[in-house]
């Protein structure tokens, strides 16, 4: 004797579905904000570019970040901060007030 499976309800559909109808497309208006974002980025000071890579949810250990430096520019991974230097993955200590600017490295 052959087992039939059970049925499958099937809910009749009696109305048009427009399910992907509107679509969005942002491009322009991130590339304005992002603009804006340099613009801040430019105007912040040392100590709050310092805050924004520690804050950033790039950052979780280490950061791989461009200093520029009263000496010339170094690529260094920077682990930590003390209230006067910067800590990196070699142990080195940065002064903060040595630094011009940084950001993260590409």
């Amino acid at each position: 004797m052959k087992k039939e499976l059970p049925k499958v309800f099937a809910n009749k559909i009696d109305k048009v579905l427009n399910n992907n109808e509107t679509v969005s497309y942002g491009f322009k208006e991130k590339k304005e904000e992002f603009n804006e974002s340099i613009i801040e980025k430019n105007q912040m000071s040392v100590e709050e570019k310092i805050q924004e890579i520690f804050n950033s949810p790039r950052y979780v250990y280490k950061a791989n970040v461009k200093i520029k430096l009263k000496d010339g520019v170094v690529t260094k991974q920077i682990i930590g901060k003390n209230n006067t230097h910067l800590i990196t993955m070699e142990n080195d200590l940065i002064p903060i007030n040595d630094v011009l600017d940084i950001d993260f490295a590409d």
